[in-house]
């Protein structure tokens, strides 16, 4: 079997088993035209699960076209049609839509936005605390995407494709050693020698193992969700405490995919200050995402929590070793801890928010965990894991 059908094969099979479907169950399966063969797979192994699929693809050719010469007001519409279809399913599996992930740097903020407030109906119903969906985020390496993240095709696939086949079973055992450092904590204190130095608030908050596999258990309690690769340990922290300043040194925009670099954050009393937000590259789309999302946050949510601290997370993905600015990877880079902004109600936190952006710290920092009675203790030294 030639190597890029055995891929497809293996990684389809990874995804549905990560999935923990039911007989019955309905699925829609998202993505671009450019991996058809990775869906139709996909839905043929959810069909040997006994589910029932849906296929919904794009392209990247439409995808332009419809920022291009589709007017605001239409984009700001949720396609009727599509709500339905989520309302009726029972699982939702997206593979990233688009073959070159570039072409978004081009589209218009005021269309973004509209997509965005588009989505909000859909977030209702998907992320709902009592009957939510179940949902899986999936990467792919494409050349156009390599390009885009200014690496080499053959290390796009190390990291995605690598980092799909860690086993579950591994993942949750490193995944169980990590979160016992966290029992009965109170604070998180992170810092390097970059510029990194914040402490979190984590008393009584829920610790996430993200091990590849929506277990029953993971239903019975909310967290309905998973990413492809996993591979961190996650918490929401109290949103409206803590402080201090995170180095991240590459990121992507998260309405316009632009390539973020040297990020410098500050946020106090859980709270990121936008004033003190630098990057040297791309500084001025990266505040005005943050800007858009709040706007958008303020006729929709309250409070409003666009800004407030949402996930502290740590990566432990062995097969992930660097970042390239694709978040969906470089949260899962061992020897790094991550800080999102934004919403975190999905798994143990009180914010709702269109926002979720993650910013992720050099490899090398150091975690000390201060337990409620008042012991310290490493769990992370120098990139490390004191496990």
């Amino acid at each position: 079997m030639p190597p890029r059908e055995r891929a497809i094969k293996d990684c389809a099979r990874s995804m549905v088993e990560t999935c923990n479907l039911k007989q019955g169950d309905g699925v829609v399966v998202k993505g671009g035209a450019h991996n058809q063969a990775l869906l139709e797979e996909i839905a043929i192994q959810c069909y040997k699960k006994g589910a029932t699929p849906t296929l919904v693809v794009s392209s990247d050719r439409f995808v332009k076209r419809v920022y291009n010469e589709v007017p605001v007001k239409t984009l700001e519409t949720v396609p009727k049609q599509y709500l339905g279809l989520v309302k009726a399913a029972d699982m939702l599996i997206t593979v990233e839509e688009l073959d070159d992930p570039s072409i978004a740097h081009q589209f218009p903020r005021d269309k973004i936005k509209a997509r965005q407030k588009a989505s909000l109906p859909l977030y209702d119903i998907i992320f709902h605390a009592k009957d939510g969906k179940k949902w899986l985020y999936a990467g792919w390496p494409t050349k156009a995407a390599a390009r885009t993240y200014g690496v080499p095709y053959s290390t796009m696939r190390e990291i995605v494709l690598g980092g799909i086949s860690v086993k579950p079973s591994y993942l949750m055992k490193v995944g169980k050693k990590l979160a016992a450092k966290f029992k009965h904590a109170s604070w998180v204190h992170v810092w390097d020698d970059k510029g990194t130095d914040f402490r979190v608030k984590v008393e009584g908050r829920r610790l996430n193992i993200d091990d590849a596999f929506i277990s029953d258990a993971d239903w019975a309690i909310g967290d309905r969700g998973a990413n492809l690769p996993a591979g961190e340990l996650f918490i929401a922290p109290h949103e409206t405490v803590g402080g201090g300043r995170l180095y991240c040194p590459v990121t992507s925009d998260s309405m316009s995919e632009k390539r973020v670099e040297d990020v410098n954050l500050e946020f106090k009393d859980g709270k990121l200050v936008l004033e003190s937000l630098r990057a040297r590259k791309n500084e001025k789309a990266m505040l005005e995402s943050f800007r858009q999302s709040e706007e958008l946050d303020k006729n929709k949510y309250d409070p409003v929590r666009t800004r407030n601290v949402a996930e502290l997370g740590i990566g432990f993905n062995p097969r992930i070793t660097n970042a390239i600015g694709y978040i969906l990877t470089d949260e899962k880079v061992a020897g790094t801890v991550h800080l999102a902004f934004g919403s975190n109600n999905t798994y143990g936190g009180k914010s709702e928010s269109v926002m979720h952006w993650d910013f992720v710290s050099a490899p090398g920092v150091n975690i000390e965990v201060e337990r409620m009675d008042g012991r310290m203790i490493p769990a992370m030294i120098r990139g490390k894991l004191q496990l």
